[in-house]
């Protein structure tokens, strides 16, 4: 599965990390992804979530590597 993006009204990546990618701890992935560097959203954003780890890639996001 390759990254999907959603959009939300505020709010902060460790509870989109834990709704999509059942994790909180991988909110960093997500601000990785996205060229975040702080948890907390304001206003409206629109996000690229990575694919869940496991899914074709590791919780760093490099492929192939464990």
């Amino acid at each position: 599965m390759s990254a999907k993006t959603i959009t939300v009204a505020g709010g902060n990546l460790f509870r989109i990390a834990a709704e999509e990618l059942g994790d909180a701890t991988q909110w960093d992935r997500i601000a990785r992804l996205n060229g975040l560097w702080d948890p907390m959203l304001t206003g409206v954003v629109t996000l690229r979530i990575p694919a869940p780890a496991g899914e074709g890639q590791t919780t760093d996001g490099i492929l192939g590597l464990p």
